[in-house]
């Protein structure tokens, strides 16, 4: 049995893991932000980071809390989770994330943290306990959002071609490397707008279940916003170099006509994902608007070797992260 001092500890421990998630979130993510603005020129590898780091903490007074509150609320059971569950989520996801960054593979820090609250939750009281919704919507996501990506990217290099199919390339590539800092301020914003919002909704659920906060509110506590937030823009101001180079370069050559589409299409993908409160993958939505745009030029144009590499990695991110999380959750058992 734990005292109320011990539970505070290990709460305000937890609090710093997931904070310490969103940071490196935004440090593993960076690269779906900036890979395409640095791959072009536009910008150079540190005026890219400080670019989408604010953009990303912008996000923070445009986007409604719909995607903290599926998480926080719409995944797992009321009285379920406890700080065991936590626990093994966080770890998870944080394992997937390091092995993933290591190999620089672009994997998804939003289904490796669902994947973990998936893995803790079966690990103590079985499926029956998730909320079937919110998994589901989740999980055709991992497919929906690059597939509108692709279809977005595509449709804007096919409208943006035709558009200026009588100017010049040097006027073509002029405007687009001005154009591309709106697009990739756009990318920004939804980055920031959905994937902070997904440790809001693990820091909401961990208080709601401690008994810290009443179930009822309708927010989570201001502090966690902003926190959660600051994170994931510090997280991106670090950048992640190694996912750069597989997202900007390895997938296609881009120009910054194709990053402004693939930019803006990601983008569009990801303000509808966020209101819609689903907790969907930037690097999914990224990858497919990347290939899209390479796709639309010539299919050779895509490396479709370094594409299924990146899918394989998709496929497993929530099965991996929900054993590890798991086997986290039997630990912590012992722990504390």
């Amino acid at each position: 049995m734990q005292t109320a001092q011990t539970a505070l500890w290990v709460v305000a421990l937890l609090v710093i893991m997931a904070i310490a998630f969103d940071f490196m979130n935004g440090f593993h993510d960076a690269a779906n932000s900036i890979a395409t603005v640095v791959s072009t020129g536009v910008l150079k590898p540190g005026q890219a980071v400080v670019f989408a780091a604010v953009f990303n903490l912008l996000a923070l007074f445009i986007f409604h809390l719909s995607v903290a509150a599926t998480v926080g609320k719409g995944i797992v059971q009321p009285g379920v989770v406890d700080t065991h569950v936590v626990f093994g989520a966080l770890m998870g996801a944080i394992a997937w994330n390091l092995v993933t960054w290591i190999y620089g593979i672009p994997s998804s820090s939003s289904h490796a943290l669902i994947g973990g609250i998936v893995g803790a939750v079966i690990a103590k009281a079985g499926a029956s306990s998730l909320i079937a919704e919110g998994i589901w919507k989740t999980v055709a996501f991992i497919f929906v959002s690059p597939m509108l990506g692709f279809l977005l990217g595509s449709m804007m290099m096919v409208l943006v071609s035709w558009t200026f199919r009588r100017a010049t390339p040097s006027r073509v590539d002029r405007w687009f490397r001005r154009l591309q800092l709106v697009s990739a301020g756009a990318y920004s914003l939804g980055h920031g707008g959905n994937d902070a919002q997904k440790t809001i909704g693990i820091i909401w659920m961990l208080l709601i279940a401690t008994g810290y906060i009443p179930a009822s509110d309708a927010l989570p506590p201001t502090w966690t916003i902003v926190s959660c937030y600051t994170a994931i823009a510090a997280g991106t101001m670090f950048g992640g170099w190694r996912i750069v180079k597989t997202m900007g370069q390895k997938i296609t050559k881009l120009k910054p006509v194709g990053g402004f589409c693939a930019e803006t299409g990601g983008a569009i993908t990801l303000f509808l994902a966020t209101a819609l409160g689903i907790p969907v993958s930037t690097t999914h939505t990224i990858t497919g608007a990347i290939v899209g745009v390479g796709a639309t030029r010539r299919a050779s144009a895509v490396r479709w070797g370094v594409a299924g590499t990146i899918v394989w990695a998709w496929i497993f991110t929530i099965p991996a992260s929900a054993f590890v999380a798991a086997l986290a959750y039997w630990l912590s058992l012992q722990l504390f």
